[in-house]
Parts: structure tokens; sequence; C-alpha cells
């Protein structure tokens, strides 16, 4: 989290440019919304079960990481992005979906803006379909979430391969597994033989494409090393930060 902050404050400070970051878990992790409330988990099954707990930068709802490909993007609010918050949701959505689309998915896009009861209903992310979110077979299949400045945005989300759904369940206290499975899907189950290196290649690619841009690989720059470990010290590993709300 500390890593994805620092480098969307680099590209706001225009020392890096618009970046697209793919990574994994080491093992199974919680991540919150920024500004969600702890109790929306079961934070004493989390602690016994050695699960690691972290507030995210964005907003949005808890998620269960493990098995999956996870992406944060960072822009200032020019060209592509000069349009707000759901143009900005539905352009990165639309680059997800092409990716997936090279396997064979297929996805549909929500074109339409959840509110109230709909959007509050469950503290897990996956438990519902908002704006510019991506859905296989009538399940959510990819969460994203957002966090927006006067001068830039970051966007993270979630790819999962498989849902652990006995550890979901408990974390997220739901109480039917039929309820579970009818709002939230894996890639595997429509990929069964998914490769990892080549959904981020697929990634990469239809941002290519999409963007008409050139991606260029590169690893942290210095300024963005040194913001990841100020910022991991004073928010990301304090119980504080992390247990405020």
């Amino acid at each position: 989290m500390a890593l994805d902050e620092a480098i969307s404050l680099s590209v706001r400070k225009g020392s890096s440019p618009p970046t697209l970051r793919l990574y994994g878990w080491e093992r199974p992790s919680v991540s919150i919304g920024l500004f969600q409330k702890i109790s929306d988990i079961d934070l004493p099954y989390c602690i016994k079960n050695n699960l690691p707990v972290v507030r995210r930068p964005t907003g949005g709802r808890a998620i269960l990481h493990g098995d999956e490909l996870t992406y944060s993007f960072s822009s200032g609010n020019e060209g592509f992005f000069s349009r707000g918050l759901l143009d900005t949701y539905r352009q990165l959505g639309s680059a997800v979906k092409s990716a997936l689309e090279m396997f064979g998915v297929d996805i549909t896009i929500k074109s339409e803006r959840a509110e109230g009861s709909t959007l509050m209903r469950s503290p897990l992310c996956f438990k519902s379909t908002s704006y510019g979110e991506l859905s296989c077979k009538g399940k959510k299949l990819v969460g994203s979430a957002q966090k927006r400045w006067k001068d830039g945005f970051l966007q993270q989300g979630s790819l999962p391969y498989v849902i652990d759904e006995e550890t979901t369940r408990k974390i997220f206290n739901i109480s039917s597994s039929s309820d579970l499975k009818d709002g939230m899907i894996g890639l595997k189950e429509s990929v069964p033989d998914l490769n990892h290196g080549q959904l981020k290649e697929a990634m990469c690619a239809s941002f290519e494409r999409t963007f008409r841009i050139r991606l260029l690989y590169s690893g942290l720059s210095p300024e963005e090393h040194h913001l990841a470990r100020e910022l991991e010290v004073q928010k990301y590993v304090s119980p504080e930060y992390t247990l405020q709300r």
C-alpha cells in the first residue's frame, strides 16, 4: 500500500510518468477501504489466523487478497483522465475488460452508478458491483477503488483467480455459502489453465492499446523508494492508523 501511494505522489509531482503497477500477495491478507469501519471485519479472527490487515489509500470496502492479480494505476487529471471520477473508472474498466477478453472471458462492465442501500449493504467489496467494475456470468469479477486529489488520482483493483469461500465468510460474518457464490466469481472458473504471466502481459498490451501509449518497464525511482519507506512507517504498519475508524 505504501508503494502504491508513493508512486502516486511521485506521478502527481511530475517526477514520474503515469504508472501501471501489477503485483500479488505473499500470503492471504485483508485490505479495508480508507474510510471503512474496522468493525466491518472480524478482526479477532484475522489476528488468530495470522491474516494481516491493512488500510488502503483508496476508498471502497474490504477485500480478502490471496491468489490474484492486483493492479494500481496512478496519473494526473489530464488528457484521458480530465473528465472526472466516473469517466476514469469507465476507461480503466474498459482496459481491464479488454485484457480479460483476450482469454475468451465474457465480461460485462457496469454503466450505472450504485447508490444508497444498494451500495452499502455489505462491508465486502465483492458483494456488489459499482460503476465501471466488471462482472462475469452475472457475478462480480474485478473490484476497484479510487483516491482522488486535485492534481491526480490512484486506482487500485483486485482480480481474484479463486474465491476462498470459507475464510471470506468468517472474516465478513456471512452465514450463507450460497449468498457468497451468488455475488462473486474467480477468474479460474472461466479460465481454468490461467497463466499469471500471460495475464500480466495481456494487461500491459490492453493498456497500451486503450490509451494509445507504450509502457516502459521500470523499478522504483529513488524518490519513490524513499517515500514508500516514510509512508510505511508513518501509516501502513501503524495499528493506530489501521484501526482508527
